[in-house]
């Protein structure tokens, strides 16, 4: 039981879901570790673009070292987020990695930055409850 305990307790420290992200954007500092073309494509207004490659000599610069950084990158399927964290937390960061990515904000129904403005799709089904604020999870 203490090693689940260990896992479960690590992973809340270490990881953040995009709806506790949504609500707490105010008091983080959110990463899009994505390249060029990822963000120009769309990310989360308010977030901070920051390569991963860059993040060794461009952070110190930028980001306050007792800032609570959030980092994120696609999606589920990519690491480049858990790649972007690793980077912070060398530095010192106090850092979480958002799961699920900008796939899951988008499927969640939240606003993205684009090119052309702000844009939101409707939530997915598959991912968020329709008729609700949160999963009450």
């Amino acid at each position: 039981m203490t090693n689940a305990v260990g896992f479960f307790t690590a992973r809340l420290e270490f990881q953040t879901d995009v709806t506790d992200v949504h609500q707490g954007m105010d008091a983080i500092v959110l990463i899009d570790s994505r390249g060029d073309a990822g963000w120009n494509q769309g990310h989360i207004p308010g977030a901070v673009h920051m390569p991963t490659a860059e993040i060794r000599t461009v952070a110190p610069r930028m980001i306050d070292p007792g800032a609570q950084v959030v980092t994120y990158c696609w999606g589920p399927g990519c690491n480049g987020a858990t790649r972007a964290a690793l980077e912070f937390a060398k530095l010192g960061y106090q850092v979480k990695e958002m799961l699920g990515g900008i796939e899951y904000w988008i499927r969640e129904g939240f606003p993205l930055q684009t090119l052309d403005g702000i844009v939101r799709q409707a939530a997915d089904p598959l991912t968020a409850p329709v008729n609700a604020i949160t999963c009450d999870c």
